[in-house]
């Protein structure tokens, strides 16, 4: 055979083995979104009962999923967007203070007064936390944005487990500091009493809102799902409370935040204008929605009165990230409507898909 027909052969072995290969790929299948459930949120850990629940839930409607997540399991959320920004760990009523120094080896418990760390129950202030009001979590955090600059991201003493007005004792208390390193982040910890800290390094991932750092383990861990597979969150966090004209940091059981920053939004319905069985795709134009983490909140129970459990006057419709609209709504959560505290239950309906 000579050398152009040699050629011929090649190409012909090339687009023959091309075509089979193609012909024996697996087509890539989309699984179509849910159409709604009812799911019972497991809060509770192993043996455990109480308003306090161990246990975040997040939910992802158009999955019929829940991701439990021990609120306990973690410390620090490095965001994975575009600024350099730390969040703490609302769900175990964690608390900073800043330390005027750079170097941790030398932050001693002569350097700070554990009693400025108490929050929680109408006791500290919304500098020590991530304030809750905010609608956006990113815009008040406690810790300030990781600079460019090294100079100027100083140390902080975190109380990784309060959220009562109370603190932890001084050993357990730990000293951070977080500097960047390339387009991610470096945090540096050690126990205050301890002169030598540890380090961890952190790399963002574009997939999920952020990544999250124990600081009891020394490794980072997994929280969230991925920042397009969970529409809602249930548990226990920090949150706040008005006395009179004071608004204070408080800690509340059963709160539900949506996934405002993967592109959930929500909007609550009352049903003097429409019932949950009735409300169709029609009836969205209607609405107004919110991309404020809180949007739903506390607004879908009563804790006090003589109607403690579920309001049944109001239902929620929830658009994710992907543009599906499910219509929301809280089934029970407490023995006084027929549930379980730390296991609410919730029904939801595909509204219109995206």
């Amino acid at each position: 055979m000579n050398k152009f027909n040699s050629i011929i052969a090649i190409a012909l072995l090339a687009v023959t083995f091309t075509a089979c290969k193609k012909d024996n790929e697996e087509p890539l299948v989309i699984a179509p979104p849910s159409d709604g459930s009812t799911l019972t949120l497991n809060g509770l850990l192993a043996a455990e009962a109480g308003n306090a629940a161990g246990n975040s839930v997040y939910v992802d409607f158009s999955a019929d999923k829940q991701t439990t997540v021990d609120r306990d399991s973690w410390d620090l959320g490095f965001y994975s967007g575009s600024d350099f920004k730390v969040i703490l760990n609302a769900t175990n009523g964690s608390s900073v203070i800043a330390v005027n120094k750079t170097d941790l080896n030398s932050v001693t418990i002569a350097d700070f007064d554990p009693n400025t760390l108490k929050v929680g129950q109408g006791g500290g202030t919304f500098a020590l936390i991530d304030d809750s009001r905010e609608a956006n979590i990113l815009t008040k955090t406690a810790i300030s944005a990781i600079s460019a600059n090294d100079t100027e991201n100083k140390a902080y003493i975190l109380n990784r487990k309060g959220g009562s007005n109370t603190v932890l004792a001084n050993d357990e208390l730990y000293k951070i500091r977080i500097i960047r390193k390339g387009t991610g982040y470096t945090l540096q910890y050690a126990k205050v009493a301890e002169t030598t800290f540890k380090t961890i390094d952190i790399t963002k991932n574009t997939d999920a809102n952020f990544q999250f750092a124990s600081l009891v383990k020394g490794i980072t861990v997994s929280v969230e799902p991925a920042k397009a597979s969970w529409d809602i969150v249930w548990g226990y966090s920090m949150y706040w409370t008005s006395a009179g004209t004071e608004q204070l940091p408080y800690a509340f059981s059963d709160l539900v935040f949506i996934n405002n920053q993967g592109g959930t939004s929500a909007a609550q319905v009352s049903t003097a204008t429409k019932t949950y069985a009735s409300f169709a795709e029609s009836d969205i134009t209607g609405l107004t929605f919110s991309t404020a983490r809180d949007v739903i909140g506390s607004t879908w129970r009563n804790t006090t009165g003589t109607a403690i459990g579920v309001k049944t006057n109001v239902f929620y419709v929830v658009k994710d990230g992907s543009g599906n609209v499910y219509k929301l709504k809280f089934n029970s959560f407490i023995s006084n409507d027929g549930g379980t505290r730390g296991k609410p239950v919730i029904e939801y309906k595909l509204v219109k898909k995206g």
